[in-house]
């Protein structure tokens, strides 16, 4: 994995610019998987760049973004089959109920949160389990965008420095995500609950 790094920051990059995020980005969203590769292109990009450091964001995202679209429509033409050939049913199942429960955010928050949170599964299962494309894509979009932005603006700030504060994010997002994901799911649940109950009120008022 080091070596592709060192590769990918030291060869593709220099020589493909924006467009090298882009294909690898694309490649990592969809038939390999690079955790984390896209975070140190763009924090490299902007340390070396910053005035076109906006570029590598806007480049890492579209990528992104086409590669999990590629397993969206695949997932929608495979439907749950093609989940079960890859996942256990348990876990298909799991992620089933918190696509129920949380709708849009259940692939909002893995594509925010670094390694180890699964990110794929969400994706796959965002074709198979009925969200439409559009709003798989705008989700896509501010999720990824405003991950890809503030390590861009960690590379600007603090250059190869940066490259620890990720590796000490993934220590303590490693030793805490338990905990995290019950924080936000009861956060997440308190808000909807509230959105319904105001909701109902409005109804009741009309």
């Amino acid at each position: 994995m080091h070596r592709i790094v060192l590769w990918i920051q030291q060869v593709a990059v220099p020589f493909l610019g924006p467009a090298g995020v882009l294909l690898v980005a694309f490649l990592d969203s969809s038939f390999l998987s690079l955790p984390e590769i896209n975070d140190l292109l763009v924090i490299t990009a902007a340390a070396r760049e910053p005035e076109t450091a906006w570029v590598y964001v806007v480049m890492a995202t579209l990528g992104s973004l086409a590669g999990c679209s590629l397993l969206w429509f695949l997932a929608r033409r495979g439907g749950e089959a093609f989940l079960l050939k890859r996942f256990s049913a348990e876990r298909v199942a799991r992620t089933r109920a918190a696509f129920q429960k949380y709708d849009v955010l259940a692939l909002a928050i893995p594509a925010v949160l670094p390694p180890p949170m699964p990110f794929k599964i969400f994706v796959l299962c965002s074709g198979v389990f009925g969200i439409s494309f559009q709003r798989f894509a705008v989700t896509l979009l501010m999720a990824r965008g405003l991950r890809y932005t503030a390590w861009a603006f960690a590379g600007i700030r603090y250059g190869d420095e940066a490259m620890r504060m990720l590796k000490q994010v993934d220590l303590w997002f490693a030793a805490h995500l338990p905990w995290l994901l019950a924080v936000l799911g009861a956060g997440t649940a308190a808000w909807l609950l509230t959105r319904a109950m105001q909701r109902r009120r409005e109804a009741a008022q009309g």
